[in-house]
């Protein structure tokens, strides 16, 4: 895989991330920066997703069982990561004397 591809593949996974949880997009593009455990779930997911999107292509006597299988999968990844964004303390804190108080 070359360094684009590498590059391409993380853009999908956080973008399939977001999609999946919307109401905390920048708390999903935290923890993918900073967690490698976060973002091999979210790879793991897109690579999930993907592959459901994809089980038509497959032969008629597999089809089926595939399209469950991975429908569970990307189920169990989505609710690991809801559970990592709950459990997650991720703040950003602004250094003391550089943020200026609201003056009334």
């Amino acid at each position: 895989m070359t360094s684009g591809e590498s590059n391409s593949a993380e853009l999908s996974a956080l973008a399939i991330a977001e999609a999946h949880f919307s109401g905390q997009v920048e708390r999903v593009r935290q923890l993918f920066r900073a967690s490698e455990t976060f973002r091999s779930m979210c790879e793991d997911l897109a690579a999930a997703a993907e592959t459901l999107a994809n089980v038509d292509g497959l032969p008629d006597d597999v089809r089926e069982a595939r399209r469950q299988e991975y429908a569970s999968l990307v189920e169990a990844l989505v609710a690991e990561i809801g559970e990592a964004l709950s459990q997650s303390k991720i703040v950003t804190l602004s250094r003391w004397g550089l943020a200026k108080p609201k003056l009334r």
